[in-house]
């Protein structure tokens, strides 16, 4: 069956939303990309919530980003029906995150801290442990102990199918392969959250993200950094001889994901051995249309012109080379988003022109104005 037109028949919605409003919820990487734009909503929608965001502020991405995105939230907080609490720490400091627990007793945890990247684990592989890795336990194993936890949610990643060649990539594809510490580290986390789902019946679902972008987002990502570059007169790199196919996802479309899942939790029950059967679930957030990355450069070029971050005359030509493919990168991600819109009645729907298009001005606007 052609999958396109299978999820655009799959309307029905399985899951039972639960309402946020006067919950304790735990947002991990509360500076970064995602996780601010996520801070921000909840602080709109939510009311009587308390929302406890954390991030240890590395300088991986450039700080004065965090600081701007945590000022989007505190003004989002100013005008909220519910409570905001920065912590300023690291989700490898178990004493702290202990802490936080007993003190929150949090009902939801959200985790978006992780050291991201790809190209950069080959490099720097002990921070990839440290956050991804014992981070992670740390959160795991305070959620078991605290009788409030209703549902533990975190960021997979599209990497974790590796170089697998059937596309669009689905959650029922065998993901043992990965071609990067930053995507074992992910599969990692998917079975460690399997493991504490069936041990201590803690319900937890796991959000594979492809490709996220948008306005103040990751520098390393390659919109941003070819801005950046393009900006400065300097050439721009294109991977694989322009011959790679990305599932790029908007920040809001990402956010309104998540949203829906959090309320969501896989529901408990037990098995004929009176064993618990793991509540556990893993979903594909992502566009479901990948795009070609040399028609992704010309819409963004065109939209750089078109916000005045670059002029009309712009040489583009003259400022791109085409080079082979990466280590630990892969030509083509898709994701079969069809569980998602089964379960939650989502399924993201902005596209590359609309997406670019509020990134070019986000960047006139913060660099330029």
């Amino acid at each position: 069956m052609d999958n396109t037109e299978n999820t655009k028949k799959s309307k029905k919605i399985e899951k039972t939303s639960v309402s946020l409003d006067g919950k304790s919820i735990l947002v991990t990487g509360a500076a970064g990309f995602i996780g601010s734009n996520l801070c921000a909503r909840l602080l709109r929608d939510t009311q009587s919530a308390t929302i406890v965001g954390i991030d240890c502020m590395t300088d991986y991405n450039p700080l004065e980003l965090k600081e701007y995105r945590l000022r989007k939230v505190e003004e989002a907080a100013q005008s909220s029906k519910s409570h905001w609490v920065f912590i300023r720490g690291d989700i490898a400091d178990k004493p702290l995150i202990d802490e936080l627990f007993a003190t929150y007793r949090f009902h939801v945890l959200v985790n978006l801290a992780a050291q991201a990247g790809v190209r950069y684990s080959i490099d720097h592989p002990d921070v990839y442990i440290h956050s991804n890795l014992i981070g992670f336990y740390n959160l795991l194993e305070a959620a078991r102990h605290d009788d409030a936890m209703e549902h533990f949610v975190y960021a997979s990643s599209s990497s974790v199918y590796g170089g697998n060649k059937k596309v669009p990539f689905s959650t029922d594809d065998p993901v043992d392969h990965p071609v990067s510490l930053y995507a074992a580290t992910k599969k990692s986390n998917e079975l460690m959250a399997h493991a504490y789902s069936k041990l201590y019946n803690i319900p937890s679902t796991g959000l594979r993200f492809f490709t996220v972008y948008g306005p103040a987002g990751r520098t390393d990502m390659f919109y941003f950094s070819a801005t950046n570059r393009l900006v400065k007169g300097d050439s721009i790199q294109i991977f694989n001889y322009g011959n790679c196919k990305r599932d790029f996802t908007y920040i809001d479309d990402i956010v309104e994901g998540i949203t829906r899942v959090m309320g969501g939790a896989p529901e408990k029950q037990n098995g004929p051995d009176g064993l618990p059967i793991p509540p556990y679930a893993v979903y594909n957030i992502g566009g479901g249309t990948p795009e070609n990355l040399l028609d992704y450069i010309t819409t963004l070029q065109e939209e750089l012109v078109r916000a005045g971050v670059l002029p009309p005359d712009y040489d583009f030509d003259a400022h791109k080379s085409l080079v082979p493919m990466q280590p630990g990168d892969v030509p083509v991600t898709y994701a079969d988003s069809t569980a998602l819109e089964r379960d939650y009645g989502f399924r993201p729907e902005i596209n590359i022109r609309q997406g670019l298009r509020a990134f070019a001005e986000w960047y006139k606007a913060f660099y330029m104005s």
